[in-house]
């Protein structure tokens, strides 16, 4: 379950800094899916950063996995973060890491066994057409190949919540509508899932409620 009530993040600390989120508030429920909808500025980005718990904000309540997240509870941010699988913009990828060893890491650090984590990247990588890419460094991928790297390593572990900014920005149509139906088998296997995204063909093609930001305000919650 995701809560937000009342919601306020600013840019800074100071009382004057300007306000990207005002009054922020909706649920959804476990197993949710929602589209993230508004035009470029109107705090989409925003709103997964504090999702996802990289900012604080500055008023207003937040709960995650039943648990409160804010006005209190800062130092179980790390473990719920463990809860996550995040998609950024700007993919974020390791560049001294394979493509194997990005996808890898969180399962690692989530103590797996060697051999599952082989299996589980490669049959993960192979799904996404990445099969012949293994061993090679982010570097040496095109733009599209790197969100795929940075969808796979967000979506290995099968998170309770998955949260993805723009993630067929650098896809094509047929790789973006493959990766919907991934996000929506992990949806249906009972992982909330959030999607911000521009790409309206996607929206008619995969319907769900919205939630639509403007100017750093919801125009309306949608129904569950």
């Amino acid at each position: 379950m995701i809560r937000l009530m009342d919601i306020q993040l600013r840019i800074g600390i100071a009382s004057l800094s300007p306000v990207v989120l005002r009054d922020i508030s909706f649920s959804v429920p476990q197993g949710g899916f929602r589209w993230l909808l508004g035009p470029s500025g109107a705090g989409k980005s925003s709103l997964l950063r504090v999702l996802q718990l990289a900012a604080r904000p500055s008023g207003g309540r937040l709960e995650l996995f039943g648990a409160v997240v804010h006005p209190k509870r800062r130092r179980e941010r790390a473990r719920l973060r463990r809860r996550m699988g995040v998609v950024h913009q700007d993919f974020r990828l390791l560049a001294d890491l394979s493509v194997f060893d990005n996808v890898a890491l969180p399962m690692r650090l989530a103590g797996l066994s060697e051999t599952r984590v082989a299996a589980e990247a490669s049959d993960m990588l192979g799904w996404l057409g990445l099969g012949r890419k293994l061993q090679v460094r982010p570097r040496e991928l095109s733009g599209g190949e790197q969100q795929r790297v940075a969808i796979a390593r967000a979506v290995v572990l099968r998170p309770p919540l998955l949260l993805a900014d723009e993630p067929t920005g650098s896809l094509d149509a047929a790789q973006a509508m493959r990766l919907l139906e991934l996000l929506r088998e992990l949806n249906q296997l009972g992982s909330t899932v959030i999607v911000a995204t521009h790409n309206e063909q996607l929206v008619q093609r995969f319907p769900a409620p919205a939630l639509r930001l403007e100017r750093g305000r919801l125009l309306a919650e949608p129904a569950a």
